[in-house]
């Protein structure tokens, strides 16, 4: 059983409240303390059965509740958890319920590219909905049309911004943005942003077997510090085929960063045993602590995700988080 408790009353002056299920504590907590409030308190545990039961702690009644669950191993039962807890909100009367999505599950099962098989991030957003969901906040979806899949309103963040703006502090001269042809804008936009060049390297996953064949890559990366640039990773292989074909062109250096660090086991010792530098990510996804790595530099998303949720509230424009005067 885990009984997740804020430190007093979890509501704001003007009804704001946040809570956080079980997927990512840290970062609710990091999100509140950007927002000047408490967590709110809720209880969640598992029956024998392995049902998941949810209780607010809290008088949610006429507030306006954001539910922070991010998609981590079992996957299942965050996604249940979530549903369960905006139920439990809708049923206690609250105003609005924003389900606060860092990482969306099934975000990959966003189209049908082979015969039978769901559109599985479709039916995700379906059941958000169905749960009570008022609103949907996430960030860096794996394809821009799932945003088309939610039936309420829906705000996408990107963490992008906050990975370019760390190395362009490092002031690397010899910079050059390196993404596969599945991620060539996510790529592009950062090459834009470090007002540097960008090469290509051409991907092929099959989509049974999930393996991946680099084919070739476009542009010159020789004597240059490359920065690797993916939305996710999960067991490293695409890093790892895609570093191989780097390595092939003599880089100088080589960085990468992902927004997404998903990483199975293997993934920490793939990256430990890389000729990667250094690995930056945001914490939308909590890391194993037990498999710790000295080449993994973590950026928070708390504070953007924190200013999404406070302009959400507030009516404010949630795209002026884009703009180049709000990033710089």
């Amino acid at each position: 059983m885990a009984l997740l408790r804020g430190k007093g009353i979890g509501m704001s002056d003007d009804g704001l409240m946040v809570f956080g299920c079980r997927g990512h504590p840290v970062l609710t907590n990091g999100i509140c303390r950007e927002l000047g409030c408490n967590p709110g308190e809720i209880e969640i545990f598992e029956y024998g059965n392995d049902n998941t039961f949810v209780r607010v702690m809290e008088n949610v009644r006429e507030a306006d509740v954001f539910v922070v669950q991010t998609s981590r191993r079992p996957v299942n039962h965050s996604v249940m958890e979530l549903f369960i807890t905006i139920d439990a909100m809708r049923r206690a009367s609250a105003a609005r319920v924003t389900a606060v999505l860092p990482y969306f599950p099934y975000m990959r099962s966003d189209k049908k590219d082979q015969p039978r098989v769901p559109i599985t991030a479709r039916l995700v957003a379906d059941l958000l909905a169905t749960a009570g969901a008022d609103r949907v906040l996430t960030l860096d979806l794996h394809a821009d049309q799932i945003g088309g899949f939610f039936s309420m309103p829906s705000d996408h963040l990107t963490g992008m911004p906050l990975l370019t703006d760390y190395f362009a502090g490092l002031e690397i001269d010899d910079l050059v943005v390196v993404g596969d042809t599945g991620r060539i804008k996510a790529a592009s936009e950062c090459a834009r942003r470090l007002r540097t060049q960008l090469a290509v390297l051409d991907k092929f996953r099959d989509p049974i077997t999930s393996d991946v064949t680099i084919r070739g890559l476009a542009g010159d990366v020789r004597g240059r510090t490359v920065l690797y640039v993916e939305d996710e990773v999960v067991t490293g292989q695409s890093i790892r085929e895609g570093l191989r074909e780097v390595l092939r062109h003599k880089p100088r250096a080589i960085y990468a960063a992902c927004v997404h660090p998903v990483f199975v086991d293997q993934a920490y010792e793939l990256i430990e045993d890389s000729p990667v530098e250094e690995m930056v990510v945001t914490d939308s996804v909590p890391l194993n602590p037990d498999l710790p790595s000295g080449k993994i530099h973590v950026i928070s998303v708390a504070p953007m995700l924190a200013e999404a949720i406070r302009r959400i509230h507030t009516g404010e424009s949630v795209s002026a988080l884009f703009t180049e005067a709000a990033l710089h």
